[in-house]
């Protein structure tokens, strides 16, 4: 996944007899001039897609039907990763039983997934250094190289975090995508700087990065009726995800049209 378009663009020729019309996806923010992704977002917004070139030989791994369309000589099937004790785990974390692994085989291709709820996307570069906590069902895709496991909160945390004492853990080296309900936005701190978050809008953070759970007032009252509850203090250095949109508040603005029973 880290390699860049220009292989893709190399094999491809040679399986085309020397000819490719398919277009480069745009150079990531960051990235030189001239350099470009193995991947690019079509449709950005609240119904963003990832587009993936892939090379061949080479596989991705994706929450369970997140596929939306591929190229004939793409492979798809469920892997259950980690066997049945990584399943539940995950699945006590709000993921899904199996993982899809797509394989590019005889030559290289493209891929295209999409997430199960409207949100945005976002790509997390990994070294193998830094592992990420995932909100739940923050996972969407990654390299094949990046393990998902569940990691167990402590009962204050399990408890009050709104997570559950199951959350998911993303480690390893390539690239990471999390997924989001509204839009995605990082927020950085440095070294001390702390910020409060409501538990309902975490999308992702370094599991190195420090924080406590909180009432958002002063009084447990107060903190409930003002619709917040409970809350989280980040404290730097580090890079917090965030949502834009509540599903949790969501959830419940919808329900008041569902018809009574």
């Amino acid at each position: 996944m880290g390699d860049m378009f220009a292989d893709y663009k190399k094999e491809l020729a040679v399986k085309t007899g020397g000819q490719s019309n398919e277009p480069a996806p745009p150079s990531s923010p960051g990235v030189p001039h001239g350099q470009n992704r193995n991947f690019e977002y079509l449709h950005r917004g609240a119904f963003t897609m990832l587009k993936v070139y892939m090379k061949a030989g080479e596989r991705i791994k994706a929450e369970s039907d997140a596929m939306v369309a591929m190229s004939p000589n793409i492979s798809v099937e469920g892997k259950l990763e980690g066997g049945v004790l990584g399943g539940l785990g995950r699945m006590l974390s709000g993921e899904k039983f199996f993982f899809q692994t797509l394989h590019a085989q005889q030559g290289p291709g493209e891929v295209y997934l999409s997430p199960a709820i409207p949100g945005d996307l976002m790509d997390i570069p990994m070294d193998g250094s830094t592992s990420y906590i995932l909100q739940k069902d923050g996972f969407f895709a990654g390299s094949e190289d990046i393990q998902i496991s569940t990691k167990m909160q402590n009962l204050g945390k399990g408890l009050f975090s709104g997570e559950g004492f199951f959350i998911l853990r993303a480690s390893g080296r390539g690239t990471l995508f999390v997924s989001s309900y509204g839009s995605i936005h990082p927020i950085d701190l440095a070294k001390g700087e702390e910020i409060i978050i409501d538990n309902c809008h975490l999308v992702a953070w370094p599991d190195t990065m420090q924080y406590n759970i909180e009432k958002a007032s002063s009084g447990w009252i107060s903190s409930f009726t003002s619709g917040e509850g409970l809350v989280c203090r980040f404290r730097g250095p580090g890079r917090v995800l965030i949502q834009t949109r509540n599903p949790r508040g969501f959830g419940s603005w919808i329900r008041q049209f569902m018809p009574v029973k």
